[in-house]
């Protein structure tokens, strides 16, 4: 985890050096509440609990109406496990597997995209984005795992007379990770195993403080 965060500080201070012949650099700092999601797995399920989340960005317009941005968010929260069936040992379903060793956190590290609609004079500029990037999921049981993550986002940037601004925004983040095999019978393979993947969905209301170093 270290490691990821030595980069991205890197990378700021990189950004930092050159934000003197940037049109717009911004710096941002998120809060937001995250909703609870349900993962389905083939005997189990989980919960990733809903939480406050925070983080820092750092977005650069590389148009009037368009920036790109290098972020850092993170969800502390608690991932309880349950069954579904009763299993070998004679668990009953709906027993929680891992009671009292459930918190944990999600880590994303997102590339975004985000389109502002409207001329930059307005004082408010509804927007859309997206972005790519790798979640890092610290588990109480399997420790750190670094997968696949996207979010979408939706929200209105309120812009002051300072160089202050405050974003309102809706944004919904997944990450995925392979899971296991499934396996299919072919009339000419015969047996064929296919990887299993397991998916968060989890919807979150947030809002962002901006410092824009070119005013």
């Amino acid at each position: 985890m270290k490691k990821y965060l030595l980069l991205f500080v890197v990378f700021s201070f990189s950004l930092t050096l050159s934000a003197q012949s940037a049109q717009s650099f911004l710096l941002n700092l998120y809060g937001g509440y995250t909703f609870s999601d349900k993962v389905d797995f083939d005997n189990s399920y989980a919960r990733v609990e809903d939480g406050f989340g925070y983080g820092v960005g750092l977005e650069y317009f590389i148009m009037d109406n368009a920036s790109v941005e290098l972020k850092y968010n993170r969800l502390d929260t608690r991932m309880p496990l349950y069954t579904k069936v009763l299993t070998r040992d004679g668990v009953p379903a709906g027993t929680q597997l891992n009671a009292g060793d459930d918190k944990g956190a999600i880590n994303y590290i997102l590339a975004d995209y985000t389109y502002y609609f409207g001329s930059s004079s307005q004082k408010a500029l509804p927007f859309l984005g997206a972005g790519a990037g790798v979640a890092i999921l610290e588990s109480p049981r399997n420790g750190n795992g670094t997968y696949f993550a996207w979010e979408v986002k939706a929200g209105v940037k309120v812009k002051t007379n300072s160089p202050v601004s405050i974003n309102l925004h809706a944004y919904l983040q997944s990450m995925s990770a392979a899971v296991g095999y499934d396996y299919y019978w072919d009339y000419y393979w015969g047996p064929v195993g296919v990887t299993d993947y397991a998916s968060t969905f989890q919807f979150g209301l947030g809002a962002a403080i901006s410092y824009d170093f070119s005013k």
